[in-house]
């Protein structure tokens, strides 16, 4: 259940981002092709964070220090390109237009996912 919530957050959140920042867009042909792209890519995005994102503070923990953190938006930024990179892959219409656009969306989705985690009960998780 825990896992469906997370999917479903991550999805509204790639909604907003779409209405938010310009260069990230999503067209599906009516509002449930549209809602199950969103749920696929939101899918897709779980999975490359999941993956990749802990290799890649592994590997570029000095970046990290150096930075003081700030290295974090641009592999977050690369995350989302590579997110629409297989969504590409997988002709899914969604579509980030560059850097720019995927460094803006990476920070709405994680703003909008943590403050609906906030409105959220705590005990979902555990039924």
């Amino acid at each position: 259940m825990g896992f469906l919530i997370r999917l479903a957050t991550t999805a509204v959140a790639l909604w907003v981002t779409t209405l938010v920042v310009p260069g990230v867009e999503v067209s599906g042909r009516s509002g449930a092709n549209t809602a199950l792209t969103l749920l696929v890519v939101a899918l897709i995005f779980g999975v490359v964070n999941a993956v990749l994102k802990p290799v890649i503070q592994v590997v570029g923990c000095v970046f990290y220090l150096l930075t003081l953190g700030l290295f974090a938006l641009v592999v977050n930024a690369l995350l989302f390109l590579l997110t629409d990179w297989i969504a590409d892959a997988l002709d899914l219409p969604f579509r980030v237009d560059g850097f720019w656009p995927a460094f803006w969306g990476a920070i709405v989705v994680a703003v909008v996912s943590w403050l609906i985690s906030i409105v959220l009960p705590d005990n979902l998780d555990r039924r």
